[in-house]
Formats: C-alpha cells, sequence, structure tokens
C-alpha cells in the first residue's frame, strides 16, 4: 500500500520522456516531488507529535481541574461545618451565661431559705423557753404539793382527802417536768442541727474571709466550671474565626485558580484543534502519510455502515424513525448509566462484521465503532462488550463500553462531523484513573441523505 502512495506522488511530480536528460525538466521535477513528499511527511511527523503533547497537557488539565473541583467542593462543606460549630458555639456561650444567671438567683435564694431557717431557729428558742417555763412552774407546783402533802398528814383523818388531792398533783407536777426536759432537750437537738444548716447556707465565705460552707463550695465549683466552659467556647469561637477568613481566602484563591484553568482549557483547546487542522490539511494535500491509511479506512468502513442502514431501511427491518430515535431508554442498575434506542438490536446484527474487520486493519488499531449524532454506542467491539458487574465501575468503564453515550469533545465532535474525514487526538479513559492516548480518524455515516452519526476508528501512536 505505501508502494502505492510512493508511485502516485512520483507521478505527480512528473514523469520521464524524451527530454529527461535536460538538466532541470524531468529529473528536477522528480527530485522535487520527492523532496516535497519527504518535506510533508516530517511536517507530519512534527504535528503530530505536537498533536500528542496537546492532548497531553489538555489531558493534565483535566486531571488537575478535579482536583480543583474537588478541594473546592471540600472548602464548601468546610464552610457550613464553621457555620455549624459557630452556632453551637453562641449556643454554648449563651448556656453558660444562663448557667451563672441561674446559680445567682440560687444562691439568692439559698439565702432567703437561710433567714427562715434562721426564723424557725427563733422560734425553737421560743418554745424551748417556754418549756424552761413550764419546767420551772412544775418543779414549783411539786413543792407546793409536796407542802400540801405534808399538812394533809399533819390534820390526820381530816385531811386526808386533801392529800390524795396534793398527791396527785404532785405526780402530775412531776410529769410536766419531765415532759418538758424532755421537749428541751428535743428543741436543744434541733436548734443545733437547724443553725448549723441555717450557717451552712447563709455563710458563702465572701466576707472577712470566713470559710465557704459545703453547699456555697459545690457552687462556686460549678461557677468556675462554667467559667471555664465559657473560656474554652470563647477561645474555640476566636479559633473558628480566623478558619472561617482563611477558609473564605482559600475559597477565593481556589476560584481565581479555576477561572484560569477555564483560560488555559481554552488555549489547550486552540492548540489541539490547531494541530489537528494541520493534520488534516496535511493529509488532504495528497500526499501520503502515517495517517492516510487509517483515514482511508474509516471512510470506507463509514460507506459500508451507510449501505448497510440504507438495505436494512429499504427491506423494512426498521422505519426512518426508528433508525433515528433519540428516546434513550437508561438501562436500569448499570454504572456507568446505559440505555437502549429502537435501533440497539439492529445495530447489533449489523455492525459487528464491519467493526470486527477493522480490528485487524493494524495491530494500532484499538476499536471501531458506529455512533449515532448524540455519541450514543449501541454497540461496540466485542472485547468491550461484557456484562457489566454489578458495583464494579471502574471495571465496567474498561470493559462494558457498549450502549453508552460519549458525549465529550472528541465523541461528540465525531458524532457530528459531516466533513470527509476528521482526525482528533486525546486521551481515553479507561476507568480507575487509567488513560491511554490515541488518535481517531472519523468519517460520516449517512442513511437517505440524512447524517445518521459517524465511524470511529482509534488507534495507537
Amino acid at each position: 500500500m505505501w508502494e502505492t502512495w510512493r508511485r502516485r506522488a512520483l507521478k505527480q511530480g512528473g514523469t520521464p520522456d524524451a527530454s529527461s536528460t535536460v538538466p532541470g525538466t524531468a529529473d528536477g521535477g522528480i527530485h522535487n516531488g520527492q523532496q516535497t513528499t519527504r518535506v510533508v511527511r516530517e511536517l507530519s511527523g512534527g504535528v503530530s507529535r505536537l498533536g500528542r503533547d496537546a492532548a497531553e497537557v489538555r489531558g493534565l488539565l483535566e486531571d488537575t481541574q478535579k482536583v480543583v473541583l474537588s478541594q473546592a467542593q471540600a472548602m464548601q462543606a468546610l464552610g457550613t461545618e464553621l457555620d455549624e460549630v459557630r452556632h453551637a458555639q453562641d449556643a454554648i456561650n449563651q448556656s453558660t451565661s444562663q448557667t451563672r444567671e441561674a446559680v445567682g438567683r440560687a444562691r439568692v435564694a439559698l439565702a432567703g431559705v437561710g433567714d427562715e431557717v434562721g426564723g424557725i431557729v427563733a422560734t425553737l428558742r421560743q418554745v424551748s423557753g417556754a418549756a424552761s417555763d413550764i419546767t420551772r412552774i412544775a418543779l414549783q407546783t411539786r413543792l407546793v404539793a409536796f407542802n400540801a402533802s405534808v399538812e394533809a398528814r399533819r390534820a390526820g383523818e381530816a385531811g386526808r382527802g386533801f392529800g390524795v388531792v396534793a398527791d396527785a398533783v404532785k405526780d402530775l407536777a412531776a410529769q410536766v417536768e419531765a415532759s418538758s426536759k424532755a421537749i428541751m432537750g428535743t428543741v436543744g437537738t434541733l436548734d443545733s442541727r437547724i443553725e448549723a444548716f441555717s450557717r451552712e447556707l447563709r455563710v458563702d465565705g465572701s466576707q472577712h474571709g470566713a470559710p465557704q460552707s459545703t453547699i456555697h463550695r459545690a457552687f462556686a465549683d460549678v461557677e468556675a466550671d462554667v467559667d471555664l466552659i465559657a473560656r474554652s467556647a470563647q477561645q474555640s469561637q476566636a479559633t473558628t474565626q480566623q478558619l472561617v477568613a482563611r477558609s473564605g481566602e482559600l475559597g477565593q484563591e481556589i476560584q481565581q485558580a479555576m477561572h484560569r484553568l477555564e483560560s488555559a482549557f481554552a488555549c489547550s483547546d486552540r492548540f489541539l484543534r490547531l494541530s489537528e487542522q494541520m493534520i488534516e490539511q496535511i493529509a488532504s494535500s495528497g500526499v501520503p502519510v502515517d495517517d492516510t491509511p487509517y483515514i482511508e479506512a474509516a471512510q470506507q468502513a463509514a460507506a459500508e455502515m451507510s449501505a448497510l442502514l440504507a438495505l436494512a431501511l429499504a427491506e423494512r427491518r426498521i422505519d426512518a424513525a426508528g433508525l433515528f430515535d433519540e428516546a434513550y431508554q437508561p438501562i436500569p442498575g448499570t454504572d456507568p448509566q446505559q440505555h437502549r434506542t429502537r435501533f440497539t438490536d439492529l445495530a447489533d446484527q449489523l455492525f459487528p462484521q464491519v467493526q470486527e474487520r477493522m480490528l485487524t486493519f493494524s495491530e494500532k488499531v484499538v476499536f471501531c465503532i458506529a455512533v449515532d449524532r448524540n455519541g450514543y454506542v449501541p454497540t461496540h467491539n466485542k472485547r468491550y462488550c461484557h456484562p457489566q458487574r454489578p458495583g464494579e465501575t471502574a471495571w465496567n468503564t474498561a470493559n462494558s463500553r457498549y450502549r453508552r453515550i460519549f458525549n465529550d469533545r472528541t465523541g461528540l465532535a465525531s458524532a457530528r462531523n459531516q466533513r470527509p474525514f476528521l482526525l482528533q487526538t486525546y486521551r481515553r479513559d479507561m476507568g480507575g484513573g487509567q488513560f491511554v492516548l490515541l488518535k481517531e480518524a472519523s468519517a460520516p455515516i449517512t442513511v437517505a441523505g440524512r447524517h445518521w452519526g459517524g465511524l470511529r476508528l482509534a488507534f495507537g501512536f
């Protein structure tokens, strides 16, 4: 094949005739044609390497963009969490303030209770005083009753009745005295206990350096702990404010980085597109270059696909509405997402005979597929048509590439191209962070005068 293109190039440069012995005529034309061919091929190689480098740069930019986007999302999540932390800190500050107020109110209430208890102590002392009076009176009553009893005995029989009364009064007085003493003892014990409790409630140690009571020490400990919590919350709040300010600065820097990346993307796209246009112009010059066989193979395969679909339409194996169906029906449970259309089954029947044969065209060919104008791949090469494995997205991405829509830059450009051919350079995502640098020649597929899609022939460098 290369020999045929070499002869074609030599023929364009001139054919030896009778005057070929004259210097600068036929021999010179042949030499110039060969030199032009060599220059064009060298230029093609350089542009091809340029396109490969441009594709590598664009891929690196895509990787960087993913990282920056992930950082932007992380910063946004951090900002949300910091807001929640600030709300929690505000709630802590409010709670500690309320706790201080509650302790203060409790102290006041305790002081009031202490005063009330002091009143009880005074009342009990009054009771004790009254009991003491009763004891004294009972004692006097006993003395009087004793004297009366003595006098009754002296009176003899006449004083016997009076003596009985006197003895009863003496006994009663003794009982009253005993009860009064018991009351005084109980009141004394209760007075001591209540007095101690009153001191516990009233003495907070804030005056004259007096020692704190147990209750007030407990309140003081509560206040100290609340103050510690409040200080920690304030320190945390200050730190959070610094984090918020810093995260805001980082967010702005990330946004600036994203804008710069977008500009870099635009430049890389222009750079890549320029290299592709140069390769297309060189390939269209008529001088055979490294990409020429793949371009012609893609065009031939596209013509075969067009003929197969046109025949199926003529034989009414499908109607025009079904062939150009764009109602992509998602296949449940697939990841990456797969779809079906009305022409999917027909593609399974027709496309493999062309697509599989093209894999044998060159050992550099990676895949050959027909896609509709939206980048939908109804059926892929058999090596990429394995059923998906649930939960294994990376494996599915590399091995289950059929029934999928590839509407990335390269995929859509190939699917919607209507020029005789399109040559592109790009990184192919194989899943799991694995990429392969490829070239792709594509040609339009037309059916009954309508653009159906394109044939994509990808090959390595």
